[in-house]
């Protein structure tokens, strides 16, 4: 169900506070939530996955990504986040998550070309981002 992305990044499509224990057994720390509350009947409210985290000893952050799309904000918050890896980050899908890491990469100087390269190694084309990736990476 975690999809790895590089060595210390993981994603996923939306957790349940049970699989918050599975990503403390795999070595997690911290869990970055990218999905907004109430999005789908069916998801379980972030609080949740919250007070799994804290039960299981690992760091929550929450940085939902909607229909508007990413903010520089939520590439830094990300790239915050990242510092206290493993991380694991999930969304409905693991997409948006995926993009948002891809994006907290190149403004953390990782190579777009490396980027989209370590996404599509987990099954997720980050390629059209390529113009963003650039220009976030300074090239």
């Amino acid at each position: 169900m975690f999809i790895p992305i590089t060595s210390t990044v993981s994603v996923a499509p939306q957790i349940s506070a049970d699989d918050v224990a599975a990503a403390a057994a795999q070595g997690f720390r911290t869990i970055v939530n990218n999905r907004p509350d109430g999005e789908s009947f069916d998801q379980p409210a972030g609080a949740e996955i919250a007070a799994a985290c804290a039960a299981q000893g690992l760091d929550y952050v929450a940085i939902p990504i909607d229909h508007t799309g990413f903010s520089l904000e939520q590439v830094e918050a990300m790239a915050a986040a990242l510092a206290n890896g493993p991380v694991l980050a999930f969304c409905r899908s693991g997409t948006r998550s995926c993009n948002l890491w891809a994006l907290a990469a190149a403004k953390g100087g990782i190579a777009p070309a490396e980027i989209v390269e370590a996404a599509g190694q987990g099954g997720y084309n980050v390629a059209g981002l390529m113009p963003l990736l650039r220009q976030l990476a300074g090239a």
